[in-house]
């Protein structure tokens, strides 16, 4: 059973910084890719930014130039650095791991707030 577990979340100011981290039970090498989601309340969950295990990252439209997901295979952790921070990035960001013929697995989930 993969577990998943989020850091990093916070109180910013807009145009401020934070890095999130997801640390993974289990070797990332065996998942097809590696995300991050999030939800802001009364929405829908949407991509922030996946990295497959193969290829290049992809970003939804509204975070490109702003925020970036990398990966540690050593620490089995991936982070999403996220600077020029926005009112509208305020939502839970959740972490997401795509197995071969498995469901997804989920973290629990981070809280992340953008205001003055």
């Amino acid at each position: 059973q993969v577990q998943l577990v989020e850091s990093g979340g916070g109180l910013v100011q807009p145009g401020g910084s934070l890095r999130l981290s997801c640390a993974a039970s289990g070797s990332i090498f065996s998942f097809n890719a590696m995300g991050w989601y999030r939800q802001a309340p009364g929405k829908q969950r949407e991509l922030v930014a996946t990295r497959p295990r193969t290829g290049s990252s992809i970003y939804t439209d509204s975070v490109k130039g702003r925020f970036t997901i990398s990966m540690d295979i050593a620490k089995n952790t991936i982070y999403l650095q996220m600077n020029s921070l926005k009112p509208e990035d305020t939502a839970v960001y959740y972490c997401n791991a795509q197995r071969p013929l498995q469901p997804d697995a989920w973290g629990q989930g981070t809280q992340v707030t953008v205001s003055s």
